[in-house]
């Protein structure tokens, strides 16, 4: 059974601009990539094309600038432009915020001549972009990651090393990547932008995950990849600030993709409980199962708010970090807890895949876990309220 249409959210845009584009989005969604997200998640076909349409629409460059062929849109609005492709396939979603996690360091630290020559094609030419920064040993603990970069006496840095977990391994045409160009701890890592055809950069075959199977995720492996200085992104040793300021949003940019797939969960399980009857009527008549989607409903509203209030302090140009911790802490906590109830509500047929309910709880684990793991949230926002841990 393929996904049903979700009922649409009612959303507060700020213009309307941005309410033909959440149109847009929705519709694309429902032609598009809701009809085969089942099937192709099932075979581990990515939907390349997909991605295609979407860098056609402007729909890659949301939040970048119009003079260098982004979208000019807010955090508010491109946030909710990724729950809704996330509620349609995960996939998509995610990769979508992979991608413009991919695009922040470029935008945001690159030379005005490097964003002029790249940021083109990379927000509406057709690439794919990846973000490299975990590697086999070093994941949380991103800080002491080994893969190096050294001058070679010529103008050019030479990349040795391996990077682990990288969605749209393998496939991407272009990688943000964080090595070690001086001494160890956060001040010696420095930020490139490596094309994905360089030579001597290989993948490793996919990994074999619970879900969102039609997304590769791969190590990366860079054998004497070479890279002229053109392409490295801000200051020597500034690369671990630039890691840190793209994942502060791309934080965001899970927790909306969270509430997008609880939403899906939830759409599903009303749909369920307004059509399977039992005892003479309908499920959705009992009180224990409308308590639970009360909870679930709850949870999904609670959730968009904070992802949403975090995304206007940072259109504000406000601090925000603290608070894109507590929205990827809290909206995966809720999409992982939503989608088990979603099983619990289909009973059998839940646990089944003739219904996307276990898929989709499949798929809310791995957003409790990427861009850093719940654990290491609580961390960061410990760490705002009450001061670094004495050591």
């Amino acid at each position: 059974m393929t996904d049903r249409a979700p009922q649409p959210v009612d959303r507060q845009l700020p213009t309307e601009e941005s309410r033909d584009l959440l149109a847009l989005v929705r519709d694309i969604a429902q032609r598009e990539i809701r009809p085969r997200a089942a099937e192709e998640e099932e075979a581990g076909h990515f939907p390349r094309e997909v991605f295609s349409l979407l860098s056609e629409a402007g729909l890659l460059g949301l939040p970048y600038s119009s003079d260098f062929g982004g979208g000019d849109q807010p955090y508010e609005v491109y946030l909710q432009v990724l729950e809704e492709l996330a509620a349609a396939r995960l996939t998509v979603g995610l990769g979508a915020s992979v991608h413009t996690l991919a695009c922040h360091g470029l935008a945001g630290f690159g030379s005005k001549e490097q964003r002029a020559e790249h940021l083109p094609a990379m927000l509406g030419g057709g690439l794919l972009g990846a973000y490299c920064l975990s590697e086999p040993s070093s994941g949380s603990d991103a800080a002491s990651l080994s893969t190096k970069a050294v001058r070679d006496g010529g103008g050019d840095w030479v990349i040795n090393g391996t990077k682990a977990w990288i969605t749209h391994g393998g496939i991407a045409d272009f990688y943000t990547v964080l090595a070690r160009t001086g001494g160890e701890g956060p001040r010696g890592i420095t930020a490139f932008l490596v094309p994905g055809d360089a030579p001597g950069l290989t993948a490793a075959a996919p990994e074999k995950k619970m879900g969102m199977k039609g997304s590769p995720t791969a190590q990366l492996h860079f054998d004497d990849v070479r890279v002229p200085d053109s392409r490295r992104l801000g200051e020597e040793g500034q690369g671990f600030t630039i890691a840190l300021a793209a994942l502060d949003s791309g934080r965001l940019g899970i927790a909306a993709c969270a509430i997008g797939v609880a939403q899906a969960a939830l759409d599903e399980a009303l749909t369920y409980a307004g059509g399977r009857r039992q005892f003479g009527r309908p499920i959705s008549d009992f009180q224990g199962l409308r308590f639970m989607l009360a909870d679930m409903a709850t949870k999904i509203e609670a959730g968009r708010a904070l992802y949403l209030a975090a995304a206007r302090l940072r259109d504000a140009g406000k601090p925000f970090s603290r608070q894109a911790a507590m929205a990827k802490l809290f909206c995966t906590d809720a999409a992982m807890s939503v989608t088990t109830d979603a099983v619990q509500v289909l009973g059998g047929y839940g646990y089944t895949q003739d219904f996307p309910a276990e898929r989709l709880m499949r798929e809310a684990k791995v957003l409790q876990i990427v861009e850093g793991t719940n654990q290491i949230q609580r961390m960061v926002i410990a760490r705002h309220l009450a001061g670094p841990e004495s050591r």
